[in-house]
C-alpha cells in the first residue's frame, strides 16, 4: 500500500499543478469509499481557491477557502494530474477539476482510500487528532524514541509502526529501517539503549528520504502524481528478500510473522 515516501511523493507531484488555482467542479463517481465521500463536496468546492497542499501522516490536506479536501491513498491508490478532457477508466472515483482545464484523479481499485472535508483546523479531524510526530521532522528525536519507549515491551518493529508514537513508518520501511540500524525486530522496544534510539532514528530518515528521492516503492497499483512508477524496491536491503543472501554479509535473510505482517532480518547484520 502506498507508506509515507508514496505520499510524499505524489504531494510533491501535484501540488505545483493545483496550488493557487480555482476549482471548477468535482465529481464523485463513487459515493463510498472506505468512508462515505461528502455528497455536498461539489456544492462546497465550487469556485474556491486552493491555497496550500501538504502531508499529515498518510493524508494529504488541500486547504481551500472555507475548510480543508483530506485524502487518503488507501491500500492501492493513485493520484494523477490530467487533462479535464481524459475520459475517466474503470477504477477512477473521483475528479477535483480547475479553471485552468486540469484535474487531479483519485484512482482506488480497492476503494480503501478517502476523500473527506473538514471545517476548521485539520489537525482536529478525528481521523488526525491522535496521531504522533512526524518521522522527518525536529520532534523525531533519538531522545524522544528513547524516553517514548522505556515501558514497551513490544517488539520494536511493532513499536515503530504505531502511528500514535511516530506516523507513517509503515512495514517496508519498518523493515529496511531495521536492518540499517543493525536491530533485530523482535527485540524488546524498552532494552533499546539511548545511542541505539539515535541510530534507529537516523535510519528511518535516511529510509525515507531516500524512497522519496527515488519516487517511493512501486508495488501493486501505486504511480506517482505524473504517473510514473518508484524505484525504492530496486534498492530494498531484506523486504520481500527471504531465503536470498543479504547484501552485506551473505547470511540467507529470514521471515517471521509480527503481528500479521512479514518481518524480513539478517540474523548476523541485526542483533
Amino acid at each position: 500500500m502506498p507508506e509515507l515516501p508514496e505520499v510524499e511523493t505524489t504531494l510533491r507531484g501535484i501540488a505545483p499543478h493545483i496550488q493557487g488555482q480555482r476549482i471548477a467542479d468535482a465529481v464523485i463517481r463513487t459515493p463510498r469509499l472506505r468512508w462515505a465521500v461528502p455528497g455536498h463536496l461539489p456544492a462546497i468546492l465550487y469556485n474556491q481557491t486552493v491555497h496550500t497542499v501538504r502531508r499529515r501522516a498518510k493524508y494529504l490536506l488541500i486547504h481551500c477557502d472555507t475548510g480543508t479536501l483530506i485524502l487518503h491513498l488507501g491500500m492501492s491508490g493513485s493520484l494523477r494530474v490530467l487533462d479535464a478532457g481524459i475520459e475517466p477508466q474503470k477504477h477512477d472515483h473521483f475528479d477535483l477539476k480547475f479553471t485552468n482545464g486540469m484535474l487531479v484523479r483519485l484512482r482506488d481499485p480497492r476503494r480503501f482510500g478517502a476523500v473527506l472535508w473538514h471545517e476548521g483546523y485539520p489537525e482536529q479531524h478525528p481521523l488526525l487528532s491522535k496521531l504522533g510526530v512526524e518521522p522527518l521532522g525536529q520532534d523525531f528525536s533519538g531522545g524522544y524514541l528513547f524516553h517514548s519507549i522505556r515501558n514497551r515491551k513490544a517488539a520494536i518493529k511493532l513499536v515503530i509502526m504505531d502511528q500514535r508514537l511516530v506516523v507513517g513508518i509503515g512495514n517496508i520501511y519498518a523493515n529496511e529501517a531495521l536492518f540499517r540500524a543493525g536491530v533485530c525486530p523482535q527485540l524488546p522496544a524498552a532494552s533499546l539503549s539511548y545511542s541505539r534510539c539515535e541510530a534507529l532514528v537516523q535510519a528511518i530518515q535516511a529510509t525515507l528520504e531516500e524512497s522519496i528521492a527515488l519516487g517511493g516503492s512501486s508495488l501493486r497499483d501505486y504511480v506517482g502524481g505524473d504517473g510514473n512508477p518508484g524505484y525504492f524496491q530496486q534498492r530494498y536491503w531484506v523486504y520481500g528478500r527471504a531465503n536470498e543472501k543479504c547484501r552485506a554479509c551473505d547470511t540467507m535473510i529470514r521471515q517471521i510473522r509480527q503481528g500479521q505482517r512479514s518481518s524480513f532480518y539478517c540474523d548476523c547484520c541485526q542483533k
